[in-house]
């Protein structure tokens, strides 16, 4: 068994952002964790020259780089955080998943384009067009950004994620979705219930398609400011135990 992790949008460097839980994670069961590349955030991976999707850009780009890795994969868990489940929906059905875990994220219709999915939130994150084809975080700086954000980490933590904010492609925020990779899929989501970023009811109306959900009381990435949660739950998702799907609240 492997695990993928596919970041959140407007940041790059996604080993960086999931490595307290890949490290507990290893420690704990042996299963190794890589992170997908997101050519829409700037990111190829090592030795890759640009593809047709790359040139595409944006959601299919992402899309097609998270399959790359599933082909060259087997038995794989793929965790989503945040916009990172919308590249799971676009990259579509996968022999190499054996199921998917979600972290305040999303598992849209077909259709649906990330930018749709969040323009009903009551707290919108600022975002503002570069001017270059890309979108970026707008008037924030590294407090701001890390008491939105990362309110539940400490200030060394806060500074090393603002410094990994980047431009996206904008054709990652408007590009409809054209599958849907959660559906039949063992899945687990977890609501993050102390989130700035992605409110509560997005959170539950999304975790209500998963298979099963889990309630937190973290921030909006509870991989970096409470692992042994998330590791708690991905072992459980290695060994899916059978039953109908349900909702629990961990502290």
């Amino acid at each position: 068994m492997q695990l993928l992790f596919v970041h959140g949008a407007l940041v790059r460097d996604g080993a960086w952002w999931w490595r307290p839980a890949a490290d507990l994670l290893e420690r704990r069961t042996g299963i190794r964790s890589r992170a997908v590349a997101l050519p829409s955030c700037g990111e190829r991976a090592a030795g890759e020259g640009e593809s047709d999707s790359d040139a595409a850009g944006g959601l299919v780009a992402d899309a097609a780089a998270l399959r790359r890795e599933l082909d060259n994969s087997d038995e794989v868990i793929v965790v989503g955080h945040s916009y990172g489940g919308t590249v799971i929906a676009e990259a579509g059905a996968h022999p190499a998943v054996k199921g998917l875990f979600y972290i305040s994220s999303y598992l849209p219709d077909i259709g649906q384009a990330q930018g749709a999915i969040m323009s009903g939130e009551p707290d919108p994150v600022s975002i503002a067009d570069n001017g270059d084809g890309t979108l970026g975080v707008s008037g924030y700086d590294v407090a701001s950004f890390g008491a939105r954000f990362l309110q539940d980490a400490d200030a060394a933590t806060q500074l090393e994620a603002w410094q990994r904010v980047t431009a996206q492609d904008a054709s990652a925020f408007v590009t409809p979705t054209t599958a849907v990779g959660w559906q039949g899929v063992d899945s687990t989501y977890l609501v993050c219930t102390h989130d700035r970023s992605t409110s509560l009811d997005l959170q539950r109306f999304h975790a209500a398609r998963a298979t099963r959900s889990v309630e937190v009381q973290t921030g909006h990435h509870p991989f970096i400011t409470r692992p042994e949660l998330v590791v708690d739950e991905l072992v459980r998702q290695a060994r899916p135990k059978r039953g109908p799907a349900s909702t629990s609240r961990l502290p």
